[in-house]
């Protein structure tokens, strides 16, 4: 399964691809888009567009996960988040993608174990997890892989195995499941 996770912003919209058995997770591309800061905010909704476009052509996933409104700052934030989720929204459907919702809290309990997990700790849950030497950076592209994770674990079962697990101890990372856990 190959899974484009979007983590949208106006500034800076975070992206990751990752290739999945369902176990196991292989890196195949992340990063950020961004524009200049002194660019017209309808720029950046095309520089995101084009972009996102072009990477969801280069990766060829199944699906595209992408991070839900949840809350902002204040209600002008909230608007322009709206506005680089839509357009990334936008080159999901253009490209025949299945698109998938997730909330901030639900994709760090799937893939760190506890819903307010900071940045830093969703950072070096992708490094575990995909077996990279360092942890993604910026912050953006970790943020993207983990909703791409996640909605392997939430589709492929790996969520109901935390949750099984869980019911006997209270896990804080997915390195504490045990392969009894997942029945082997």
């Amino acid at each position: 399964m190959r899974v484009f996770g979007i983590d949208p912003g106006s500034e800076r919209t975070g992206y990751g691809c990752v290739e999945s058995d369902g176990r196991r997770h292989r890196l195949v591309a992340c990063g950020a888009i961004s524009s200049p800061p002194d660019t017209a905010f309808p720029e950046r909704l095309r520089t995101i567009h084009a972009a996102l476009a072009r990477l969801l052509i280069d990766c060829r996933p199944e699906t595209v996960a992408i991070e839900s409104l949840f809350h902002a700052a204040n209600v002008r934030s909230a608007l322009k988040l709206g506005h680089a989720r839509g357009v990334a929204m936008l080159a999901a459907v253009e490209a025949g993608v299945v698109l998938a919702e997730y909330t901030p809290a639900e994709i760090k309990r799937a893939v760190v174990g506890y819903g307010r997990a900071d940045k830093h700790q969703v950072q070096q849950m992708m490094k575990l997890l995909l077996g990279l030497d360092e942890p993604p950076s910026p912050h953006d592209a970790a943020d993207a892989l983990a909703v791409a994770v996640c909605h392997v674990h939430c589709t492929t079962g790996g969520a109901a195995i935390a949750g099984r697990a869980a019911g006997r101890q209270r896990l804080r990372s997915w390195r504490q499941v045990k392969p009894a856990d997942l029945g082997i």
